[in-house]
């Protein structure tokens, strides 16, 4: 594969006229008919596939999709857990603008969006495209159906299936693929041997991480199985051609100081964007981007000018300017409260903490069944047998603020926030985070109504912690609530 720079890139695909304008349609590109956009989205996954470098996984499909398209080495989602995210990604806003930031907040209320906020395929159904959450068995995989949205939405897609839409008529439509998340599953045949893989230093050297790690890497294995085949419909179709596809996830894997946190694990994502005869097959891009610039970029490029209070940008397009940051942002997750907000440039990222009185692995009963290394971590920890790096996120409490040099720390365990010469640095980045809480609307200091935190707390109880306790007795532990 190539590397190109931005420029590049987009002198390439200028070239067919994928460059959009402010306000221009698509009829000015060189395909005659408006494009197809597929979202093929997958659960609880980074990049851990072979065209990003992970050499144990087997991902065929998605790699020849990223041979054929544009890889992209700098995507990040706006929240580490899945509602949130969505939530954003949907609608190409902040979910701390639109008061969706609290995981599975609003399921009791009907909590509905701002009036001039609307998912996006408000905008596609407007521009006579059908949409479709694909579920039906007609790809040869059934999708997940997953709308897991903070918000109420009557009616948010026209069908299960693109098959279902009118002769002729233009599709947008999602494909969602629950292989990654947990429960992980060994493979049926050549399952990864967990004396190969390779763990992150924060994580302890143990048959126990070895095994949940080659069980995850095989489970993403099922899920390039069941991106093959949807690609492949397409290609029995004659669909393919004008089809833009985009192949992406809804936030981090799975793991301890991953989902559910502003590390790089739980936010950075794939992003894979194939349109055959426009995008350059192999290309690479280095190009900051947020997950709620898929929205704008997607209603660009089927002749769509993005609404003005859209905040994603359609990246695409020659005229944007690249982001300089990300930001991310994580508050409640089921029981657990919390607010942290952090800024990410290609360099460096800043974390802010702001219950640094709690500690990182603080009661989320979740994780606590469904993360086994996370109890692992627990056994060793009250032993004395992590190393420092691994004891860190089981500390009682942990600092207000955090920065990491990515380039030379890509594991984000080296806290530089208090060495002097970063003292401009992290002046910079407080500044940026500060402007975009006050521009953006960030509605995390408002507290969340304590009857929802109650119901979740009980929720959680009522589900997990018999099984908890009875999971704990099994490893000789005892259950302390």
């Amino acid at each position: 594969m190539m590397t190109h720079s931005r420029r590049n890139f987009l002198k390439t695909i200028g070239a067919a006229g994928l460059a959009l304008h402010a306000g221009g349609s698509f009829s000015a590109c060189s395909k005659k008919t408006p494009p197809n956009i597929l979202w093929l989205i997958a659960e609880d996954v980074t990049t851990d596939f072979g065209c990003y470098g992970e050499p144990l996984v087997r991902t065929p499909n998605i790699d020849r999709l990223a041979g054929q398209g544009a890889r992209y080495t700098n995507a990040f989602t706006t929240s580490p857990v899945c509602s949130p995210s969505r939530s954003a990604f949907m609608t190409g806003m902040y979910q701390t603008s639109i008061g969706a930031h609290n995981h599975r907040s609003h399921r009791r209320d009907g909590y509905k969006l701002p009036k001039d906020v609307h998912v996006i395929t408000e905008y596609f159904r407007r521009a006579g495209y059908f949409t479709a959450n694909v579920v039906t068995a007609a790809t040869g995989v059934k999708g997940s159906n997953k709308t897991d949205w903070n918000f109420t939405v009557e009616n948010p897609f026209d069908g299960t299936d693109w098959n279902q839409r009118e002769p002729g008529q233009p599709f947008f439509a999602q494909v969602n693929f629950k292989q990654a998340h947990r429960v992980f599953i060994k493979a049926g045949e050549n399952p990864v041997d967990p004396a190969n893989v390779k763990l992150p230093p924060y994580y302890p050297n143990h048959p126990v991480a070895r095994e949940d790690w080659a069980r995850y890497l095989d489970t993403i294995g099922a899920l390039d199985r069941n991106v093959g085949a949807v690609l492949r419909r397409l290609e029995e179709e004659d669909l393919a051609e004008n089809t833009i596809v985009f192949f992406f996830a809804d936030h981090g894997r799975a793991m301890v100081r991953a989902k559910q946190w502003l590390y790089d694990p739980g936010i950075h994502i794939p992003l894979i964007i194939r349109w055959p005869g426009v995008i350059e097959p192999g290309a690479v891009n280095d190009e900051l981007i947020s997950a709620i610039d898929i929205a704008a970029t997607s209603l660009k490029l089927a002749g769509v000018t993005p609404p003005s209070n859209m905040q994603g940008r359609a990246f695409l397009s020659a005229k944007v300017r690249p982001r300089d940051y990300i930001i991310a942002a994580r508050d409640r997750c089921d029981e657990t409260v919390d607010r942290i907000r952090c800024v990410r440039s290609k360099r460096f990222k800043y974390i802010r903490n702001y219950y640094p009185e709690r500690p990182w692995s603080q009661l989320n009963r979740y994780k606590e069944t469904e993360y086994p290394v996370l109890r692992l971590m627990r056994r060793l920890y009250a032993a004395g047998k992590l190393s420092p790096a691994q004891a860190l996120f089981m500390a009682p409490n942990r600092p207000a603020e955090e920065l990491y040099d990515l380039r030379n720390d890509p594991h984000e365990i080296k806290n530089l926030a208090k060495e002097p010469e970063y003292a401009e640095t992290m002046k910079d980045l407080r500044h940026i985070l500060n402007s975009w809480i006050q521009d953006t609307g960030d509605q995390g200091a408002i507290a969340e109504d304590s009857s929802v935190i109650e119901y979740y707390e009980n929720l959680m109880k009522q589900r997990y912690d018999q099984r908890l306790r009875q999971i704990y007795a099994d490893e000789g532990m005892i259950f302390n609530d």
